[in-house]
């Protein structure tokens, strides 16, 4: 289960913490005031959602995973391209850095 909490004091509360503990769920909370931790995978959803995943769903879990795993995979890594790495997806940027490095 994800929960978005938004810097309320319920979510850090002793019996909400138990009731985690119980059901055995982990809780993930950013640092106080600190709304920015989490920015790079908000932004991966929004582009998940917005460019690929189609808007009536998927009939199944296997369709969605499979589906999602190519975008992840093939067209967000190798084709999509990035402001953050100058237009280039991240794995061709990369692959750039790889031999400055010495790690390629």
């Amino acid at each position: 289960m994800l929960q978005r909490p938004v810097e309320s004091t319920q979510y850090a509360s002793r019996l909400f913490r138990q009731r985690l503990w119980r059901y055995r769920m982990q809780q993930s909370m950013s640092r106080r005031g600190n709304c920015w931790d989490n920015s790079p995978m908000e932004r991966l959803f929004r582009s998940l959602k917005s460019e690929w995943v189609p808007s009536t769903g998927y009939l199944t879990a296997q369709e969605a995973q499979r589906d999602i795993n190519h975008y992840l995979m093939h067209r967000y890594n190798w084709i999509r391209p990035h402001q953050f790495n100058d237009g280039l997806p991240p794995a061709v940027a990369e692959e750039k850095l790889n031999p400055l490095s010495g790690m390629g």
